[in-house]
């Protein structure tokens, strides 16, 4: 199985299913839930549709303009723009004893953008940390290879996966209403580290190879590399894939899509991984070879 000889094939294949992604996210942008734009969420027990329609009848009554409803089992959460405490007890006092409110939420502008601005921080120096790291621990790594080469590709595999991810919830988000919280951050973190993970361990055996089977044919090395590391990679995936379409199942509703963003995230990490990190290396060499 050669790999490397296909590798345009893999580029072609990742660049379709990033595309739709990227498109989306220039038309409609990320659905942001309460935790990265000013609003007010408010969730209540219901017993019935009418119940439901009774809030809603309320919150028009106030001029409370409703951004997104969320329904599930016995809960009913609507976003909506900023209200304060009077405007809540108004709400509350409308709606009598037969309705009760599970919860209140609001979250003042400053605090949207301080929200927004540190999870773009944390996935920032994420990524530089993790080039000095690879950048550092291959730096023994023999020619033609380059340490800093491995850590640039690292970081592009996982651009990779970071828009296959963000563009799906895109998506999701246009059509389905799918909000992004604090917790698709701590996704998005976890499939960064997971994807690293992998990458690293076929760099290694790069690294390995390259010593004992020496650089003159740097393609067919890093190929080698790959085969002697699939098995182990797809096996440690779908270990990880099965628990968390375990938890998919029966963990409930509020880690639903934290749980789709996983595996999303660790399916394209996994792929990019194999077929685009490895394979990027082998790319850079032909082109530096071409431009000597």
């Amino acid at each position: 199985m050669n790999i490397i000889a296909k590798k345009n094939w893999y580029f072609l294949i990742s660049l379709l299913v990033i595309i739709p992604g990227i498109v989306s996210l220039f038309l409609w942008g990320l659905n942001l839930s309460i935790d990265f734009t000013p609003g007010s969420k408010l969730t209540f027990s219901i017993a019935n549709k009418n119940d439901q329609a009774k809030i809603e009848n309320i919150l028009k009554s106030e001029n409370v303009k409703i951004s997104n409803v969320e329904v599930s089992e016995n809960l009913v959460s609507y976003r909506t723009v900023s209200i304060d405490q009077n405007k809540n007890n108004k709400i509350l006092e409308k709606l009598g004893n037969d309705i009760r409110e599970e919860e209140f939420e609001t979250i003042g502008p400053v605090i949207g953008r301080e929200t927004t601005e540190n999870a773009i921080k944390a996935l920032l120096i994420a990524s530089f940390l993790i080039v000095l790291y690879i950048t550092f621990s291959f730096r023994s790594v023999p020619k033609p290879a380059s340490s800093l080469r491995f850590g640039i590709c690292a970081i592009v595999a996982l651009v990779h996966d970071a828009l296959v991810v963000v563009g799906v919830f895109s998506i999701l988000g246009h059509f389905w209403g799918v909000q992004i919280d604090s917790l698709f951050v701590t996704a998005l973190l976890t499939i960064i580290g997971f994807s690293v993970h992998d990458t690293i361990v076929v760099f290694d055996r790069i690294r390995e190879n390259l010593i004992k089977m020496g650089s003159s044919d740097f393609p067919n090395v890093v190929n080698e590399s790959i085969l002697q590391t699939l098995v182990r990679s797809l096996r440690t995936s779908l270990t990880v894939i099965l628990v968390l379409v375990a938890l998919l199942l029966f963990g409930g509703e509020s880690i639903r899509w934290f749980i789709v963003a996983l595996l999303v995230g660790i399916t394209s990490g996994t792929y990019s991984s194999i077929f685009n990190a490895a394979p990027l290396l082998v790319l850079w060499q032909e082109w530096k070879e071409k431009k000597q």
